[in-house]
């Protein structure tokens, strides 16, 4: 179907760079073939320093913006396991982080343009108001101009618009979703989702109808700004592939929510 100015619009985004040493997660040269926006992991929670350049440099080369995938420092973990950190050991580890990746992003010619919490980190900033606090105090100190990214209908998107930031919300293409509009855990049956054909499906409708299906069958409202794959799900790039298509199909336009004089 032919796109038109008119036509909804959406990001597409993965989480990258997760590889460490000699263990590989994820097909990072595929994916940034297939999205907007890379979520690059920053050594806390995933990837070692080279296996991040090179994913700054891979996304740079084909102009996928970047953003920071902050997490907790807890590698066994892969940054999974919550942490109640007191506020300011947060802070200061988000900014750790920042600085760290936007440093191989300026070595690769380019920057990071936003920021998105990983995992534990994520869930648990989506609801606590004193974690979402930390993370925005760290971009809030680093870059105003940074765009935090964090769950749609989230404590945490809430609270970095109060500060002033820019938010983009998200909703992901690879996960159930509770009647309450938050993530299924990993911890329960069907949190995660594989078939391409009805995820494909799920994200046509959750753009074009704002809404999507809950593990109970009722439908919740949810409006996104972005879509989300997890790069190390299984058979993640054909089902970010299918995902577009399906997106592309259905006359969505697939871009980064980075103005193009921005990137």
């Amino acid at each position: 179907m032919t796109q038109t100015h008119n036509s909804p619009r959406i990001d597409l985004n993965a989480d990258l760079g997760e590889s460490y040493g000699t263990y590989r997660i994820g097909d990072d040269a595929a994916m940034l073939d297939i999205v907007t926006s890379a979520n690059v992991a920053c050594g806390f929670h995933a990837g070692d320093a080279l296996t991040l350049q090179r994913t700054c440099a891979a996304a740079a080369e084909r102009g996928v913006v970047i953003g920071a995938h902050v997490g907790y420092n807890h590698l066994a973990g892969f940054g999974r396991w919550a942490i109640d950190m007191p506020s300011p050991e947060l802070t200061a580890d988000v900014l750790y982080q920042l600085g760290a990746l936007d440093g191989l992003c300026r070595v690769a010619g380019t920057k990071i343009r936003y920021v998105k919490p990983h995992g534990a980190l994520y869930n648990t900033a989506a609801v606590d108001e004193r974690q979402a606090e930390a993370v925005v105090d760290a971009v809030l100190a680093y870059d105003k101009d940074l765009v935090l990214m964090g769950l749609a209908g989230s404590v945490l998107v809430a609270t970095a618009q109060a500060a002033g930031l820019r938010t983009v919300q998200e909703a992901f293409a690879d996960r159930a979703y509770t009647p309450a509009g938050q993530l299924v855990s990993r911890r329960e049956p069907g949190a995660l989702l594989h078939d391409a054909p009805t995820v494909a499906a799920r994200m046509v409708r959750l753009v074009t109808e704002r809404s999507i299906e809950a593990v109970d069958g009722t439908d919740v409202a949810l409006v996104a700004d972005s879509i989300c794959t997890h790069g190390d799900s299984p058979g993640a790039v054909d089902l970010a592939r299918a995902v577009k298509a399906a997106l592309v199909e259905a006359g969505v336009t697939i871009a980064p929510f980075v103005d193009e004089d921005q990137r």
